[in-house]
């Protein structure tokens, strides 16, 4: 397992995630299509955060995931739910993340749109 460093663009959230960076989701739903994410799933207290500061919330549609973001330079850092069985789930905006060369991560398109 590997710890992966990351942050917002001004640095008023940062974070350390630990897991194994196989792959990523690119969700097409209303959200993350405009935020472009590239998303990675980590239990919950695999994360952890180092700088919490200015950090808003946003939920739509069902109000299950709870997208975080930095008021002061907008970035969308990581969201937040369970997954189906019930298990909290961080999930990492690998854009975010430091030192990765993002076209080494295989993505994975998911249909969002369509739940």
């Amino acid at each position: 397992m590997t710890t992966y460093t990351g942050s917002c663009h001004c640095g008023n959230i940062a974070f350390e995630a630990e897991g194994d960076l196989t792959g990523a989701m690119a969700c097409n739903c209303s959200i993350c299509s405009r935020k472009g994410s590239l998303l990675w799933f980590v239990p919950r207290d695999k994360l952890r955060l180092s700088a919490n500061r200015d950090v808003g919330t946003y939920t739509f549609n069902k109000h299950v995931i709870k997208h975080h973001f930095c008021r002061t330079c907008g970035m969308h850092p990581y969201a937040e739910a369970n997954d189906p069985k019930g298990n909290a789930m961080a999930a990492i905006n690998i854009r975010c993340l430091e030192g990765i060369d993002l076209k080494s991560i295989p993505v994975k398109e998911f249909d969002g749109r369509a739940i």
